[in-house]
C-alpha cells in the first residue's frame, strides 16, 4: 500500500511519533511533506510523550491526531492510554500506527520476539481496536475499516493500524545529514582502547553491533560488555545499577542521543547519585540512525550542559578524536562521575553484522566477569 493513500484515508493533519524502520515509508513521507513542524509533525522523545502531544492537539482543535511508533514503544503508551486517553477518563481519540517487529512467524532480533507476540494483545487489553495492514491489504479494505473506525473515534476511543513488514511503500527518499566529522564505529574503537578491561554497558542499536564487531576484530572477549539490545533509553540506568554495586571498578556506559532523550530523567538520578566510578558517554549524531536517520532534537541542544545541571561534576563535549582521547583518559583516571558527549557523523558500514552470541550468553559471561573482578 502506498503510504500517501494511507495518510489520505486517515485524513489527519497532525502526526507525533518515534521513528521505526518498519514505518520508514511513513517517516520519509512525513519528513518530505512537513519536516519538523510543531503544527503538523513532531518527533518526540518517547511514545508516551507522543500520546500527550496528541491529547493536546485534540483538546485545542477537536480533530483526530495520529501517533506512530515501533511496537516496542507500546510500553511507553500504556500509562497515558489507560489514564488519559481512555474513554473512562477523558475519552480522547487517537489513531495509532504501529510497526510490527517480531511478528510471529517472521525472523527478527531477540529483543523483538516477545514484544511481537504480545503486540496485538496489549492493544486489545487497552481497549484499542486494531486492524492489520500487510502487503496484500487493499486500499478499499483500509477505507472500509477507517469508515468503521470513525464511529469508534467519535465515541472517544482510540484505534490502531498495525503495519506488517513491507506493507507500506513510498517512492521518494528523505536525506539526512549533519556536519560532524567523527564516525561512531571509530569513536567506539577509541573507547575500547582506553577503557581497557573495564566493563561497558552499551545502548541498543548500531552502537552495540559496532562494539561487538570491534571486540571481534581485536581478538577480545565479549565478556566485558553488556549489550542492552532492547529497552531503549535504559542503558544508563543499567550502568548505574552495576556501578553502585561494583564501586571498586570503573564502569562505562556507551549511550546514544535518542536513547538519552527517551528517558532523560535517568540523568538526574545519576547526577544526584554521583557514582564516582561511572563514565557516561553519549555518542550524539542528532538522529535515530538505527531506524532510518530521522532527526532527534539532540542535534540542537547541549547534552553536556544538561548533565552539569543534573549534578554530574564533570561534563565535556568533544568534536574531534584528539579531544575525545583527552576526555576519555581524564575520565578513566579520575575518581569522580564523568559525562562525555561526542558529536558524531551519520553513517555506518553496509556490512555491519549483528552479535553472534545469544542475549543469555551475553548476560552470563558479563555477570561472570563482574564476579571475577
Amino acid at each position: 500500500m502506498k503510504v500517501e493513500k494511507l495518510v489520505e484515508i486517515i485524513g489527519s493533519d497532525f502526526y507525533a511519533g518515534v521513528p521505526d524502520s518498519q514505518l520508514k515509508a511513513l517517516c520519509s513521507y512525513l519528513m518530505n511533506t512537513y519536516g519538523i513542524d510543531p503544527r503538523h509533525h513532531i518527533i518526540a522523545a518517547n511514545e508516551g510523550s507522543c500520546a500527550g502531544l496528541a491529547a493536546g492537539y485534540y483538546l485545542a482543535t477537536g480533530k483526530i491526531p495520529v501517533v506512530y511508533m515501533q511496537n516496542s514503544g507500546e510500553g511507553n503508551i500504556i500509562n497515558p492510554a489507560a489514564s488519559l486517553l481512555n474513554d473512562n477518563v477523558y475519552a480522547i481519540p487517537v489513531v495509532f500506527i504501529i510497526g510490527w517487529r517480531g511478528e510471529p512467524g517472521t525472523h527478527d532480533e531477540p529483543q523483538h520476539i516477545y514484544q511481537g507476540q504480545i503486540t496485538v494483545k496489549l492493544l486489545d487489553d487497552m481497549g484499542i481496536e486494531t486492524f492489520l495492514i500487510g502487503k496484500e491489504t487493499t486500499d478499499e479494505e483500509v477505507t472500509e475499516v477507517m469508515n468503521r473506525f470513525k464511529d469508534v473515534l467519535e465515541a472517544g476511543r482510540s484505534v490502531a493500524f498495525v503495519i506488517r513488514k513491507g506493507a507500506l511503500s513510498y517512492e521518494e527518499k528523505a536525506v539526512y545529514e549533519n556536519s560532524n566529522m567523527m564516525i561512531r564505529e571509530e569513536i567506539i574503537r577509541h573507547i575500547v582502547k582506553i577503557s581497557g578491561e573495564d566493563p561497558i554497558v552499551c545502548t541498543t542499536g548500531k552502537a552495540s553491533r559496532e562494539l561487538f564487531e570491534t571486540r571481534t576484530a581485536n581478538g577480545q572477549s565479549h565478556k566485558y560488555d553488556f549489550l542492552t539490545v532492547g529497552a531503549m533509553g535504559h542503558s544508563s540506568s543499567v550502568a548505574l545499577g552495576v556501578a553502585v554495586n561494583k564501586p571498586e571498578h570503573k564502569i562505562w556506559c556507551v549511550d546514544g542521543d535518542g536513547a538519552v532523550l527517551m528517558h532523560m530523567g535517568a540523568m538526574a538520578v545519576i547526577g544526584v547519585s554521583r557514582p564516582a566510578n561511572l563514565i557516561h558517554l553519549v555518542i550524539n549524531n542528532g538522529a535515530h540512525e538505527t531506524v532510518g536517520g530521522m532527526p532527534t532534537v539532540a542535534g540542537s541542544i547541549d547534552l553536556a550542559a544538561i548533565a552539569k545541571s543534573c549534578g554530574y561534576p564533570n561534563a565535556a563535549r568533544v568534536h574531534n578524536f584528539e579531544d575525545l582521547d583527552k576526555e576519555l583518559k581524564a575520565a578513566k583516571s579520575r575518581n569522580e562521575l564523568s559525562f562525555i558527549e561526542a558529536a558524531c557523523a551519520l553513517g555506518s558500514r553496509d556490512d555491519l553484522g549483528r552479535p553472534t552470541i545469544s542475549t543469555l550468553q551475553n548476560k552470563r559471561s558479563f555477570m561472570e566477569y563482574l564476579r571475577e573482578r
